[in-house]
């Protein structure tokens, strides 16, 4: 059962037609897998210096917008190879 601030939260926020589902779902897989990426590429590149954060913000600038792309074109890709694996 969600919590009263949840409840209060979720009446104040904007909501999206459910159509945009598809689209909400790519941002934020997109931003989080991008985040991670990045994260972990540059510690591995360069490691854990005192400006590691700025590292990683500048390249999840570039990776953030590069990842949405990608989802959006590999999504029905997916979308099929699961309907071939899944029974349904």
């Amino acid at each position: 059962m969600p919590s009263s601030t949840e409840t209060r939260l979720r009446r104040r926020l904007p909501r999206l037609h459910k159509r945009f589902t598809p689209l909400v779902f790519a941002f934020y897989m997109a931003g989080i897998m991008a985040l991670l990426m990045s994260a972990v590429i540059v510690a591995a590149g360069s490691g854990l210096g005192a400006d590691y954060p700025w590292r990683v913000l500048r390249a999840y600038a570039l990776a953030m917008p590069v990842a949405f792309v990608c989802v959006m074109l590999v999504r029905p890709v997916v979308m099929r190879l699961v309907a071939l694996t899944v029974q349904g």
